[in-house]
């Protein structure tokens, strides 16, 4: 049992890093039940942001139209500002014209869902996170524009953890080699390729999609059926698996 715990916890360690996983022992575990908020009343501010841009007069549409343009503007700047330090090859102009072409698809996007909006929080920061995810979305892929994509582990040795005694790493050896067997045997090649892609070498599920000529629905099934049939197989074994197979 010692032994057991001690291996444990070297495992564990690798769960406070990116990209990791463990095996342990089963556990199951109810999951708390959770509650979806009830819509609030839509503020006065939120309605009249609807009506204006619902509006039959087309110069009352187009004047918030182009106020709501300027909003998701400010924050698409806003993100691309602040993670700007991660794209240090990207020149200003580059910058600007990815911050502009993440705010015109957000208004799209916003403008097509206005049905969709229910008082949960104000029209203006409702609107605003369109612009941020845009923004975040089109810098991925620029990060990764030019590069090719690893659908295999780069390198296997990212789980282990350092510095374990002999036999708790022989242990964990072991462990880690149950979980590569399964990735291997258990899933077809593009359910390994799109775990490995998107849970080992963390490539984004939007970049994923671009490249593979798919959607992130469509990787959302291929990773969900990767992860019941992992858990199954290594259920079935006596271990699971933590952190790689929850479902986010």
């Amino acid at each position: 049992m010692q032994a057991e715990a001690t291996s444990a916890h070297g495992v564990g360690e690798v769960l406070r890093r990116p990209r990791a996983a463990t095996l342990r022992l089963v556990e199951r575990a109810t999951p708390a039940p959770t509650l979806t908020p009830a819509p609030e009343t839509l503020g006065a501010e939120s309605s009249e942001w609807l009506r204006s841009l619902r509006a039959d007069d087309a110069a009352t549409r187009d004047d918030a139209t182009a106020r709501l343009h300027a909003l998701l503007m400010r924050a698409a700047r806003f993100e691309v500002a602040r993670r700007r330090p991660t794209l240090p090859h990207l020149r200003g102009d580059e910058l600007e014209d990815i911050a502009t072409e993440a705010a015109d698809d957000a208004l799209m996007s916003v403008l097509r869902r206005l049905d969709d909006f229910r008082g949960a929080s104000r029209f203006t920061t409702w609107a605003y996170k369109f612009a941020l995810l845009e923004a975040a979305v089109k810098l991925r892929k620029r990060s990764w524009q030019g590069r090719e994509l690893p659908l295999e582990p780069e390198e296997w040795a990212l789980f282990s953890s350092a510095n374990l005694e002999p036999d708790t790493e022989a242990e964990q050896g072991e462990l880690l080699e149950t979980l590569r067997s399964a990735i291997t045997e258990v899933l077809t090649t593009h359910q390994r390729r799109v775990l490995v892609a998107l849970a080992v070498n963390a490539i984004p599920i939007d970049v994923l999609a671009e490249r593979l000529n798919t959607n992130r629905g469509a990787l959302y099934k291929t990773l969900h059926d990767a992860r019941r049939k992992l858990r199954r197989h290594l259920n079935e074994r006596g271990l699971a698996l933590d952190t790689w197979l929850e479902e986010k």
